[in-house]
């Protein structure tokens, strides 16, 4: 199951300006993209920053105590999900933070050409699913069972969602079953994409302010949760499989615990950076921390680090090689 959140930033230009992220288009991304990629024998480290705020607090904190704890220059790169692990193969990138579970590229570059290293698990385990608002949820608390949505879909309705109950969906480029679900699921529903992470939070929020009905795909660990709460639409359990064939998956999101990986070299010759990237390992709480730090309170990412360091020295100390 691949990430089906993924692509957009919450707090688009606040996160990209405070970050220093590259701009670089996934297709047309070149060795030159970062000056620091693959740069044998130098203390420079190459991150690619998957287009999620929680994957942004990663890059953060990493990217904080590599400069300041451990000298080192560290560079990072914004690219969509797949174009990431062929950049992370050919050295474009030394690392990836959180990887949501792509089983075709693991076992290409992993498992096969020996171009990617398993860099461990990141202490975080992700979850996509269906949501309804919790005030909607206790006023009709038969919609949290997916064979019920039918009798709300009208209710769930939208300009944009021509005449059905609308399951508002993130960025376009998101790798999701939705549309699929739907489908196989027999609803009557449209999925409708609200074009980034950033502006489908807008339309939660003014939905959550205005009190009305909305089914969202949605995931954790999210900081919005915090600010509105939401509850999840059971769909019919998963069982390893049920998600092979795209076409035909009825069935749930997993649970998945979030990965690391490195280009197989820096896993090897990648010194301290390595270890540390290795030895990186959070919960989801603090994830969300510095998430919420970015996305609400508006700081850019690096104070958001700064901050999360300085209050939770014994946490990160245990990251630091020995």
């Amino acid at each position: 199951m691949t990430r089906a959140r993924i692509t957009a930033l919450a707090a688009a230009a606040a996160l990209t300006a405070g970050a220093g992220l590259t701009g670089c288009g996934a297709a047309d991304m070149t060795r030159q993209s970062s000056p620091y990629a693959d740069a044998a024998g130098s203390r420079t480290v190459t991150l690619s920053v998957q287009s999620w705020v929680g994957a942004t607090a990663n890059v953060a904190v990493a990217r904080y105590l590599l400069e300041h704890e451990l000298g080192y220059r560290v560079d990072t790169v914004q690219i969509d999900e797949v174009p990431a692990w062929d950049a992370l193969s050919q050295g474009r990138v030394d690392a990836i933070l959180e990887d949501w579970g792509h089983p075709e590229q693991e076992a290409r570059y992993v498992d096969g050409k020996g171009t990617i290293a398993r860099g461990g698990d990141l202490g975080v385990t992700g979850h996509i699913g269906w949501f309804v608002p919790t005030y909607f949820a206790q006023q009709h608390p038969d919609v949290t069972d997916w064979k019920n949505l039918g009798k709300y879909a009208d209710g769930f309705r939208t300009a944009e969602s021509g005449g059905k109950g609308q399951l508002l969906d993130g960025s376009p480029s998101y790798v999701t079953n939705d549309k699929a679900l739907v489908k196989n699921l027999g609803l009557d529903f449209q999925v409708v994409f609200a074009g980034s992470e950033a502006a489908q939070i807008t339309q939660i929020k003014q939905f959550a302010k205005e009190r009305k009905p909305f089914l969202t795909y949605w995931y954790e660990p999210q900081w919005l949760f915090e600010k509105v709460p939401m509850t999840e639409v059971k769909l019919p359990d998963h069982e390893k499989g049920c998600d092979a064939d795209p076409e035909k998956v009825a069935c749930a999101y997993p649970h998945t615990p979030l990965q690391k990986f490195f280009n197989a070299r820096f896993a090897k010759d990648g010194g301290d950076a390595a270890a540390f990237l290795k030895r990186f390992h959070w919960t989801k709480d603090m994830q969300n921390e510095v998430a919420l730090m970015i996305a609400e309170e508006k700081l850019p990412p690096q104070e958001a680090a700064a901050r999360w360091v300085k209050e939770n020295r014994a946490t990160w100390q245990a990251w630091l090689p020995a």
